[in-house]
């Protein structure tokens, strides 16, 4: 199967979305050869993924996924990696923040892959169980408002790929379908994506999979978060409409800094970075940043939220304990058996 899809490929035509999903699962099914993988890899990274390539890519990964109850009023709010900031886990901080102001956070991730540490790294070193089954995992969302669902253990497939990707060594599709395969199916996202040809595309991606509120956001300093340091581009999804903006900090009441203020370390430094914020010991570019990425979280999930009013709840939401009250919940492992 996946040579025609290769050869159709190299004759620079993109394949459509249920051709790209059937490759993908083929790839995925461990009847495909390790050539024929790594040849059909390789000659769309050099064509270039279009859009709907990606979509039909993201939904194949889905189909192959361990099943976890769709969370349409769910939100997701992840990174593409591959920025080389060495930033702190920024999106996973913001995630537990908005868990503690009632925001429905449905998270999927891995450990890290071109960074020190990933969510299930920081999660983990914060005593969070990442390894749950689905009912506990279902369990805690209604309890907490909050889960992480640990890609490797939901996608078990990725076995048949991920020795060919490793001996490859270049970018492939699998690069951006990470963030977009949580089996839950949240149709509210905040996406980072850590360049700026990106943004569109991915919003366009979304718009496919089923996603009905999402930004596309990218820091002009090239991270794949909100940045406090440069302005962000923000690409909406509403529905079927799609709208621009950038912003500053400083257009939404915070101080710009220089970007290696918010670098980070290993999982277990970072951890201790995000106990600080939460519990409302560390002021200063960390948490601003966090801020920023949650009030545009909020202006997501609310539309009646501008980001900057989003801020100031989640300034409250610190400062009030709410915020390290829920990362405190989430690490008592004893609650989640």
């Amino acid at each position: 199967m996946l040579q025609q899809f290769t050869e159709k490929i190299q004759n620079k035509q993109s394949l459509t979305f249920d051709e790209s999903k059937a490759a993908i699962q083929a790839m995925m099914s461990g009847d495909e050869s390790d050539v024929a993988i790594a040849s059909f890899l390789t000659a769309l990274a050099d064509k270039g993924e279009s859009d709907v390539e990606i979509a039909g890519g993201a939904a194949g990964m889905r189909a192959m996924a361990k099943t976890f109850p769709a969370q349409p009023d769910g939100l997701d709010i992840v990174g593409t990696g591959g920025d080389h900031s060495n930033s702190f886990n920024i999106s996973s901080t913001t995630g537990i923040l908005l868990a503690a102001m009632g925001v429905k956070v449905v998270k999927h991730g891995n450990r890290a892959a071109s960074s020190k540490s990933g969510a299930a790294d920081v999660l983990e070193a914060l005593d969070f169980p990442i390894h749950q089954s689905q009912e506990a995992s279902e369990s805690m969302l209604v309890r907490e408002n909050f889960t992480f669902l640990f890609a490797q253990d939901y996608h078990p497939a990725m076995k048949a790929v991920g020795p060919i990707r490793s001996k490859l060594g270049i970018r492939t599709i699998f690069n951006l379908l990470g963030p977009l395969a949580n089996p839950a199916a949240p149709e509210k996202m905040v996406l980072g994506v850590a360049k700026p040809e990106l943004l569109e595309p991915m919003a366009q991606v979304l718009h496919q999979l089923g996603v009905q509120r999402a930004d596309v956001i990218y820091g002009t300093d090239g991270l794949d978060e909100a940045s406090i340091s440069a302005p962000t581009k923000i690409v909406s999804l509403r529905g079927d409409a799609v709208t621009y903006q950038t912003i500053k900090p400083e257009d939404v009441g915070l101080k710009s800094a220089t970007k290696s203020a918010i670098t980070g370390g290993s999982g277990e430094e970072n951890a201790q970075i995000t106990q600080a914020i939460l519990a409302g010991k560390e002021k200063g570019p960390r948490r601003d940043v966090v801020l920023l990425n949650a009030g545009i979280a909020l202006s997501v999930v609310d539309s009646s939220i501008s980001i900057e009013q989003g801020i100031k709840q989640a300034q409250a939401a610190i400062d009030s304990g709410a915020a390290i009250a829920k990362l405190t919940a989430l690490a008592k492992k004893e609650v989640l058996q």
